[in-house]
This record gives structure tokens, sequence and C-alpha cells, in this order.
């Protein structure tokens, strides 16, 4: 013969026990918890750096580290060169190098009216083609 069929109180009980089982502590917090993990932080790159030695224009030396893998570098233009880092060296006055000719071609085309002189009156006056007017602004005084 057949089983019996249970009860409705056996079958209550059972429903029960069966709806309290996912609650139970043996089952993997995983799937009852979500869980954040930590992010890689990934370390940053560094690039690998040379030891170079830099020659300045008056021979003085000095050891750097760089990226570049050029082990000696001759510097022609430095702060003890430049016009600009010393405005007080007469022996940078005036320097014009004319390495391509294109001042040169310049003054063959415009002339040397664009020539620096002693002052700025000077040359804006033989620009202009004006002669110097003396003493036009003291005969009121």
């Amino acid at each position: 013969m057949a089983s019996p069929i249970p009860s409705p109180s056996a079958l209550r009980a059972l429903r029960n026990s069966l709806s309290l089982s996912p609650l139970k502590p043996t089952h993997h917090p995983s799937t009852r918890y979500q869980t954040r993990h930590a992010t890689l932080l990934r370390r940053p790159k560094r690039p690998y750096t040379f030891t170079q030695l830099v020659t300045l224009s008056d021979g003085s030396t000095f050891l750097h580290r760089t990226t570049s893998p050029v082990p000696v570098y001759k510097s022609t233009k430095d702060n003890r060169n430049t016009p600009l880092w010393n405005p007080s060296s007469q022996k940078l006055l005036n320097v014009e190098e004319d390495e391509a000719g294109k001042l040169r071609r310049f003054r063959d085309k415009f002339g040397r009216g664009w020539d620096a002189e002693t002052s700025g009156e000077v040359s804006l006056r033989s620009f202009l083609g004006l002669r110097k007017l003396e003493g036009w602004c003291s005969e009121g005084v």
C-alpha cells in the first residue's frame, strides 16, 4: 500500500524547519553577506635614471641624475654666457652671432638703420630722417 499522507500540522512543522535552514551557520557567509575586497593599488612606474656629467661653457662640470642615456653633456648656452643672466658682463654686450647668415641678409634688405646705437633717440631720429631740434623747449623757460 501507499504511504500515508502527512497531517497538516506535520507539514507545517516541516515547512518551518525548511525556511529556517538558510539562516543556519552551516552555510558560507559569502552567500549571505556582501563583501568588498581591497582594490589593487599599482606602484607608480619610475624610469631608470642615468648618471650624467654636465660640462658648462666655462669648463666647470657637475654630475646629474637624468633619464637621458648620454653619459657626457656639453652645454654651449647656459647661465654663464647668456646676456639675460649676466647683463653687466662686458664680453656679452652687443654680441651678434650670425651663424645662418640671417642677420646679413636682413641688413642687405633693410639697411643698417635698425642697428642698436648708444641711445634710442639717436636711432629713432636717424630712422625717421629728422635732425635734432635744439632748444625748442627751452625758449619759454
